[in-house]
């Protein structure tokens, strides 16, 4: 059975008329009584776990969710976090402080051949799955820049372009080990015939100031690729959407022991038993939040599969009247937030430029 047959699906659709379900958009029709129709758009989480140490695989899989999420009328599709090279949870890459391991060094090597180049021939991949499918793509991919890794967010257009990246800024704890860090020039809000798009990595959410930037590029949906998978993840979701005024989409993969390969430094091996031979080790928990803090559709705790829900864009209107955080409710008289969108690069060279001879003196 292909990954498409096997998916569940959470949905949150309109309503059927006459036994018909609406459209995935509703195209802005001529005002009746001076008020405009709101616009819907269909927006769909992909929940799945990566082929672990295979990236042709991976984007295989994740081919199938796209046209699966395309059929079912979907404008924007969402993949977890570091879903193309994968999230390696439970792997301790032979790390402690003032140890080093040679397992752990050649786990290293297999994870950077996982990761992608950015441009480069996935990205490429990934472009034309979203233009030949009419879609907003938006990827985890674990994107390698010489020999150091990046947790990036990938972005695409229904137009088959690929339109630039935000690279998590600050991994959490041992993901400082193996990641680097992002810097002020990758913090994207693109604006798009759907909404202004842009993305904050699994606890880069919990950086006050980073939700700020993103509120002031007027973020309208928020997307929110993790691996945390807690109660608390779910209150901060639901906490931002009402905070930014804006549709929140936290993606999470679902994944069990068997989708890791074997290590015997991995941290999971003892919670596989007779009775657990292949237990849960990412629980999943994808959901879509509204601006007026009503959850949409998820979280989704049980399978694979599509958690797809339709946004009223209005609501983001409707949420601002009250509290827009970077606009009538802000104090810039007492607070101020200033951001370097500069890139920070570790070596720049300054060419020397040698003066041409002057021929007429001659």
């Amino acid at each position: 059975m292909s990954t498409t047959e096997e998916i569940s699906t959470v949905k949150n659709t309109t309503t059927p008329v006459d036994g018909v379900a609406s459209s995935s958009t509703v195209k802005n029709t001529t005002p009746v009584d001076g008020v405009a129709p709101s616009s819907i758009v269909r927006a769909t989480i992909i929940q799945s776990s990566t082929v672990y140490n295979d990236t042709p695989a991976t984007l295989d899989k994740a081919e199938k969710f796209i046209i699966e999420a395309a059929s079912q009328g979907a404008k924007l599709v969402l993949f977890p976090e570091a879903f193309i090279g994968g999230y390696p949870r439970g792997f301790r890459f032979g790390l402690a402080v003032g140890v080093h391991n040679e397992d752990g060094r050649d786990e290293f090597r297999k994870y950077h051949a996982s990761a992608i180049k950015v441009p480069g021939p996935e990205v490429d991949r990934l472009a034309e799955l979203a233009g030949k499918h009419n879609v907003h793509l938006v990827m985890g991919a674990i994107e390698k820049d010489g020999y150091t890794l990046y947790c990036t967010a990938l972005f695409f257009s229904p137009q088959g372009r690929f339109m630039g990246k935000h690279r998590k800024v600050m991994p959490t704890s041992l993901e400082r080990c193996i990641w680097g860090q992002g810097d002020g020039s990758t913090i994207p809000v693109y604006d798009t015939p759907i909404g202004k798009i842009g993305a904050a990595i699994c606890w880069e959410n919990r950086m006050p100031l980073y939700r700020t930037a993103l509120y002031a590029k007027g973020i309208e949906i928020y997307c929110a690729p993790t691996a945390d998978y807690s109660l608390e993840w779910q209150a901060s979701m639901i906490h931002i959407a009402v905070e930014g005024g804006c549709f929140v989409l936290s993606a999470h993969q679902l994944c069990k022991r068997k989708d890791f390969p074997d290590h015997p430094d991995y941290a999971f091996n003892e919670i596989a038993d007779e009775k657990h031979h292949d237990p849960t080790v990412s629980k999943g928990g994808s959901v879509i939040i509204s601006p007026l803090g009503k959850v949409l559709a998820g979280p989704n705790y049980e399978s694979e599969g599509l958690i797809t829900a339709d946004l009223d864009l209005g609501d983001i209107a409707r949420a601002k009247l009250y509290f827009d955080v970077v606009g009538h409710y802000s104090k810039p008289d007492i607070f101020n937030l200033t951001v370097n969108e500069h890139p920070k690069k570790p070596v720049t060279f300054m060419t020397k430029v040698e003066k041409a001879e002057d021929d007429s003196n001659k």
